[in-house]
């Protein structure tokens, strides 16, 4: 018989049936998915060698567990990935509140009820999909939300005094008895509501307008807050951390890799977008670097972070822009290029804190500096380093390129120009294809153009051509004739 099939106390003791805690819980099935050699925590990336094993070892101490991070690092997807560590199906009293186990009744209900019906009490399962419970700390949280207090219509209802503690009406944690329960940036609770947690924590009784009940709650705290929280907004008190069993920090992404996959799982893109809109592997890279270039540019506050939801937001806006632009132009299909980039400054604009200088600046300066900022990393690892000074009359890879530009007076490149006019324009700089057959032989056919469009990017930001935005895409010159327009 199938456990879920059992419906009274008598049955569940016949079958055998062991209580367990959810700390024993979720270390039991951990321990079987290490020793089997499974995945525990499948689709986080980048903490395989950090934050994961730190969190297993928590797991394994049965400790509840603060993780600690900036924004935008997994920390509320490791707390909901721990369900997949629980039993599929516990059993619960019929009709209890707080999913009292059969075997181990806390509340007066079903001590009541059991006492009443002994082994024909009719019990409940509950799935593991139902036992996560997840609170955000705001300054409005008050002890009645998370403990509970005194309800005057049930007493009303009930004919019973306020003396009776039948009249309590339980609050999110006594009801995520037997839980994962998850309170995110716990340093904006108020710390006389971290007070309110010091007992269920450590001696796991709980008072509510004076009754003291002793009711051995069985739960599974998962904490998160960022470090910056603890200045800005407020603190987790002392008390609160020293019954908080491991905390655990966070990172971000430690590889270009790793972070575009987090972005190919994470980015919401529907099939048209995919299937119309072709992106070169490079794309993808600068996309990535831009958030690498954030958190060490010194327009933007590093202490508040910038979160992996910045790239996944602005793989969704690149995309976009490309499919828009074909959908103007009649175009079944396209190919991404390098100004569809400027699609993305307001996903880049929205998810960073300025400093004063970068306010100064302005965001939409920022988001474009960030952009020719992974240009300029990336362009030394596919083509010869541009030096900063030259020798006079030296001839370098590039020398031909400046030179077409200067005889040529440059070029237009059109947001809206259609696959056929960009490829014909980018076609007929023939120092271009030189390039790009010189350095990078082994290029596939449908990244060639983007791969051109991106030296001539890396070439305004080493300083080599002019680029000027107009009101319908970017003027490329020589540099030289951009300073003589201006005078």
């Amino acid at each position: 018989m199938k456990i879920e099939n059992i419906n009274t106390l008598g049955e569940l003791k016949a079958s055998g049936y062991q209580s367990k805690s959810i700390k024993e819980e979720l270390r039991t099935n951990l321990r079987e998915k290490i020793k089997s050699g499974k995945p525990v925590f499948e689709g986080v990336y980048g903490f395989e060698n950090t934050v994961i094993p730190e969190l297993e070892r928590a797991i394994l101490s049965r400790h509840n567990i603060n993780l600690l991070g900036l924004r935008g690092q997994a920390k509320t997807r490791l707390a909901r990935k721990m369900i997949e560590l629980l039993d599929e199906y516990i059993p619960y009293v019929n009709g209890s509140e707080i999913n009292d186990d059969p075997l181990n009744p806390i509340s007066r209900y079903a001590k009541d009820l059991i006492a009443i019906n002994g082994d024909a009490t009719a019990i409940s399962w509950l799935h593991r999909s139902d036992r996560f419970f997840e609170k955000l700390a705001t300054p409005d949280v008050t002890v009645a939300d998370l403990i509970g207090d005194v309800d005057p219509i049930k007493a009303a209802n009930l004919k019973l005094s306020y003396a009776d503690d039948r009249v309590i009406h339980f609050g999110m944690i006594p009801r995520a008895n037997r839980c994962i329960f998850v309170i995110n940036e716990l340093p904006d609770l108020q710390a006389r509501i971290q007070v309110a947690l010091f007992n269920i924590l450590q001696e796991g009784d709980i008072q509510i307008r004076g009754f003291k009940l002793r009711m051995p709650l069985d739960m599974q705290f998962v904490f998160t807050a960022n470090p910056e929280d603890y200045t800005n907004r407020g603190n987790i008190v002392t008390p609160l951390k020293d019954r908080i069993g491991s905390q655990i920090l966070t990172h971000y992404p430690e590889t270009i890799e790793i972070a575009r996959a987090i972005t190919a799982q994470e980015a919401n893109l529907d099939a048209d977008q995919s299937d119309m809109v072709y992106v070169p592997s490079l794309a993808k890279d600068l996309l990535e670097q831009i958030s690498f270039e954030a958190r060490e540019s010194e327009y933007i506050d590093n202490k508040s972070g910038v979160s992996a939801r910045m790239s996944i937001t602005a793989y969704e806006n690149l995309l976009s822009t490309a499919e828009r632009r074909a959908l103007k132009a009649g175009d079944d299909k396209t190919s991404l290029r390098l100004s569809d980039f400027m699609g993305i400054i307001p996903s880049i604009t929205g998810k960073v804190e300025l400093v004063y200088e970068g306010e100064q600046e302005g965001a939409a300066y920022v988001a474009q500096n960030l952009i020719g900022s992974a240009i300029h990393t990336f362009f030394p690892g596919y083509f010869p380093k541009i030096e900063k000074l030259e020798k006079p009359d030296e001839k370098t890879p590039y020398t031909d390129l400046v030179e077409w530009f200067f005889a040529e007076s440059g070029f237009e490149l059109l947001d809206d120009a259609t696959d056929e006019e960009y490829q014909s324009i980018l076609g007929a700089i023939v120092p271009l294809e030189i390039l790009v057959k010189k350095y990078q032989p082994q290029l596939e056919k449908e990244d060639k153009f983007f791969m051109k469009e991106f030296i001539l990017w890396a070439m305004v930001e080493y300083k080599k051509l002019s680029k000027d935005r107009i009101s319908e895409g970017y003027q490329f010159k020589d540099i030289y004739g951009s300073y003589i327009s201006r005078l």
